[in-house]
């Protein structure tokens, strides 16, 4: 992997990750742009202890640009985007409408390929390995910076979802906090570990879910299943059999694995409810271990978190989608209409021949 960065008119940071290392990368960002402006803001709710982000500057962003305007392609003529030069492989730049700046973390966008018209499962082993890379180069670059306490990379797929630019593309957020998803599973471990004399609670589900016969997809590496309380229609959890806090501390034979169980994972999804549907919406998060002091989670430390993705999709069958309506946005208490044992089921049916 060759990584070049470089900055965009505004000042913007974009880092060019490529598979060749003889690219060279100093195509100047020509357009007329002013200093990119935020208005950021974290907020703190004091009944549920949570944090909200205020980001206003994010109505004006970019929303369903047609094919021939989208600002994730490559350059090219006099149609300038967001790349200046006229391809690339993997680029991550900081977001021009960002959720999070200065002090509040930072937004990254990670695009995955110049073909507009492709997908993540599209992509080859070698360009998977590289958004491996690159997202694990960000996480390490990110938890450097002294606003920011955790690193989430994700990728959201289909207008399903609320994507606004179909260019493949994924996200990363570093907060300023740890997220409230983390907190939780961090509180769990935390009070299995003291109940039970030390033992991990990511190594006990893994151990439950192979003992149940939810497992979906098994390498060397890694295992793939859809968990015992799925919130979600179709939701797969992928976990590096080696229990590691982040990206980084995944060994090489699992960098080397991931790309093919990976892009086999989405494959299925795109299979589930058959010809003739559109591809599937999901949510891909990479959940990992915060950087900042776990003092809050007694005796935990950031070798008791496990790495993990968590993969689902909000459609239930055949063109309908699962809402969260009451329960679930009023109250937080999710309502499955897919038993997990029978997505398990399925998702073992629809595997590459």
């Amino acid at each position: 992997m060759k990584k070049t960065s470089t900055r965009l008119a505004d000042g913007r940071e974009l880092i060019y990750y490529d598979l060749g290392d003889d690219t060279v990368r100093d195509a100047p960002d020509r357009r007329p742009l002013s200093a990119t402006v935020t208005t950021s803001e974290i907020r703190r709710d004091p009944l549920l202890g949570d944090s909200i982000a205020i980001a206003s500057h994010r109505q004006g962003r970019t929303y369903h640009p047609p094919a021939d305007e989208c600002p994730l392609c490559p350059s090219e003529g006099d149609r300038l985007s967001e790349v200046p030069d006229a391809s690339y492989d993997v680029v991550v730049f900081e977001n021009r409408f960002p959720s999070l700046a200065g002090d509040s973390g930072r937004c990254e966008v990670v695009c995955f390929t110049s073909d507009h018209h492709a997908s993540f499962a599209d992509l080859s082993e070698s360009q998977t390995r590289l958004v491996l890379d690159a997202w694990t180069d960000r996480t390490s670059e990110l938890s450097h910076l002294p606003s920011v306490e955790q690193v989430f990379c994700f990728e959201n797929r289909g207008a399903e979802i609320g994507v606004t630019l179909q260019h493949p593309h994924g996200q990363i957020y570093a907060y300023p906090f740890t997220t409230p998803r983390t907190a939780l599973m961090l509180r769990q471990v935390a009070a299995h570990k003291e109940a039970t004399g030390g033992e991990n609670l990511f190594d006990v589900v893994l151990e439950r879910e192979r003992a149940e016969g939810r497992i979906v997809l098994e390498g060397e590496h890694w295992v793939a299943f859809v968990p015992y309380a799925a919130h979600w229609p179709y939701e797969v959890h992928l976990y590096p059999k080696r229990r590691v806090p982040d990206l980084l501390g995944l060994e090489e034979a699992a960098r080397t694995e991931f790309p093919q169980v990976y892009l086999e994972l989405l494959k299925r999804f795109d299979r589930i409810f058959g010809e003739g549907e559109s591809p599937t919406p999901y949510i891909a998060a990479w959940h990992q271990a915060p950087f900042g002091q776990l003092e809050a989670f007694d005796g935990v430390t950031r070798d008791d978190f496990a790495l993990h993705l968590e993969l689902f999709t909000i459609r239930r069958t055949s063109g309908k989608l699962k809402f969260l309506a009451g329960s679930e946005s009023g109250m937080n208490v999710f309502i499955n209409d897919v038993p997990p044992e029978r997505a398990a089921e399925r998702l073992r049916e629809v595997a590459s021949s």
